[in-house]
Parts: structure tokens; C-alpha cells; sequence
């Protein structure tokens, strides 16, 4: 059973500043964490609620993060990005 997505303003930002053939990856990226959302590595510490999600668009590795509500069972995409100082940024 699939989960429901929700998007964040950051991520909404970040989406939309990518190019087109990247926006494809991230799609294909969300719809394995709405499939799965364990499928995501758990952060631990000041991140310990964040999902992070690895995968390669034109040779350059992004993380897709993201949190889960197992309550209502929804998905909600923190951000996107490549693995440069994306932990850092995510943290502000």
C-alpha cells in the first residue's frame, strides 16, 4: 500500500531549480519512498527524525530527504539536493 506525499516550501524550492532530466530521477526516487519509506537510511542525532534516500542522476550522486507520519501514513519531502553541504543546509 502506497503512502501519501507531501511536499515542504524547501523542497518545493529546490525541485524546481533542477534541470529536466534530473526532475525525472527525482521522481522515479519519490515514488520508491512513497512505495517504501524504510527504503531510506535513518540519520541520527540533531537529524534523528530524517529519512535520507541516495540515488545517482547524470553521474552525480543526490539525496532525497524526507520524514515519515506513520499515523496517517504520509510522506513529507524535506529536500533535495546533491550530497554537497546538504546536511548542512538541511540543518538551518
Amino acid at each position: 500500500m502506497t503512502w501519501s506525499v507531501s511536499q515542504t516550501r524547501r523542497f518545493t524550492r529546490q525541485y524546481k531549480k533542477l534541470h529536466d532530466n534530473t526532475v525525472a530521477d527525482v521522481d522515479h526516487a519519490v515514488e520508491k519512498v512513497q512505495q517504501n519509506p524504510e527504503i531510506g537510511e535513518r540519520k541520527k542525532g540533531d537529524l534523528a527524525a530524517l529519512y535520507v534516500y541516495k540515488f545517482h542522476s547524470s553521474g552525480q550522486l543526490y539525496l532525497l530527504g524526507y520524514t515519515m507520519d506513520e499515523d496517517i501514513r504520509l510522506v513529507y519531502l524535506e529536500a533535495v539536493g546533491s550530497d554537497e553541504n546538504f546536511y548542512r543546509d538541511i540543518k538551518r
